[in-house]
């Protein structure tokens, strides 16, 4: 039964994902679906079989386990549909490849993930799909950059390591006006605190490795998409033959029903680490859309309804010689900090950025930029362990 049914207003977001992908009646009663591990599905007689007329009818195209999946997401996205993807950069590939055909011209947001760009300067141009990346800072001025065959325009709210705030309402209404596709990588964010497709997004994207799963512990991604562009990408997906692991997806449905509260703690954590950074002498500048002093702060404010734990600070150094040993001094002093890639698990993590690959976006040169995912620990005990790593950088 559909838990709206009864309301008489709009749930909220943590309602919404208690109960979004919740059947219990038909589950015989048990508040989690089960995990169906299954590729062969029978049916009871030829006729049902040659018109596929039952609701499953291979593992590939659905079970119960990634429907319910799907049918959270698609609530929290405000989706006509979603698909289900092994990575969080499978998310981003398979909408490219969708979408874009020889011939065609793509707008790339520079700060994108190193991962997307590898992906279009060598996958894309093999394909004869031409790649121009644009600097996050363009709005409605992006209408320079598009081409008589410019069909998609990718975006990624905040940038990537550099936390760039894109004026994503401005970028829709261009690249609607001249017949192009936006998608929007919305991994940071989630749909709790930005919701892309009530912005006029075509396709929004999460690595739901991240927030969704929470515990660093899965690889995942999910694509939803709008009513207009659904059934291709449904289409292409199951083309391309990409579903997702049953276990899998149970650890993220279940990884939703506590994501607001685990958000909340990030964003409290690292918005008090980041301003407690940010009146250090030897922290150059802090890198969070949240702080009032960030550029994009005004429209983080305009769009967003919160902030998570992943944000970025320039470490102050003398000389441009000392950036990789004062940072991996840094970095070593470090014991709660873990070093290594992604976030969004219960850990806090740090690591050097390298911003080598940028092409038109101004990087800061003042000094190594570290990010930091601060995780569900003691705030208290963070500051101390940031603190042993500042005394370490000090005297290398």
């Amino acid at each position: 039964m559909n838990y709206k049914a009864n309301l008489t207003v709009e749930p909220g977001p943590q309602t919404q994902l208690i109960k979004a992908g919740y059947d219990p009646d038909s589950q015989r009663g048990f508040i989690s679906p089960p995990v169906v591990h299954g590729s062969t599905v029978l049916f009871p007689d030829a006729r049902t079989m040659e018109t596929h007329g039952q609701k499953y009818t291979y593992g590939t195209r659905g079970t119960p386990t990634t429907d319910a999946l799907c049918d959270a997401i698609n609530e929290l996205e405000g989706a006509a549909g979603t698909i289900l993807v092994p990575s969080g950069l499978a998310a981003v590939t398979v909408p490219l490849l969708a979408y874009l055909a020889p011939g065609d011209h793509a707008l790339i947001v520079d700060s994108v993930y190193g991962n997307v760009r590898q992906f279009c300067d060598i996958m894309l141009a093999r394909l004869g799909i031409e790649v121009d990346y644009y600097a996050p800072s363009l709005g409605a001025e992006i209408e320079t950059l598009f081409k008589p065959n410019t069909r998609l325009v990718h975006t990624e709210v905040p940038g990537s390591n550099t936390f760039e705030i894109q004026d994503i309402p401005a970028i829709v209404a261009v690249a609607h006006s001249r017949g192009a596709i936006v998608m929007m990588d919305n991994t940071w964010a989630t749909p709790l605190y930005f919701r892309p497709l009530d912005f006029g997004v075509d396709i929004s994207i999460q690595a739901s490795t991240k927030y969704p799963a929470g515990h660093a512990d899965i690889l995942f991604g999910t694509v939803s998409a709008n009513v207009e562009h659904w059934p291709w990408l449904k289409e292409v997906n199951g083309l391309l033959g990409l579903c997702a692991a049953p276990d899998d997806a149970y650890q993220v449905l279940r990884g939703l029903r506590t994501l607001g509260i685990r958000l909340e703690r990030h964003q409290k954590s690292a918005l008090e680490i980041a301003t407690w950074l940010e009146g250090r002498d030897d922290v150059e500048r802090v890198l969070h859309p949240a702080l009032p002093t960030f550029p994009g702060h005004d429209i983080w404010k305009r769009d967003f309804k919160g902030a998570t734990g992943v944000f970025s600070f320039v470490l102050r150094v003398e000389r441009e010689d000392q950036f990789k040993t004062k940072a991996q001094a840094f970095l070593d002093a470090l014991s709660i900090f873990g070093l290594g890639y992604s976030w969004g698990g219960f850990a806090s993590l740090a690591l050097h950025v390298n911003l080598d690959e940028r092409k038109v976006t101004p990087v800061p040169s003042e000094g190594p930029v570290l990010r930091l995912q601060v995780g569900l620990e003691d705030v208290d005990d963070l500051k101390a362990d940031l603190e042993r790593a500042f005394s370490a950088a000090r005297v290398a």
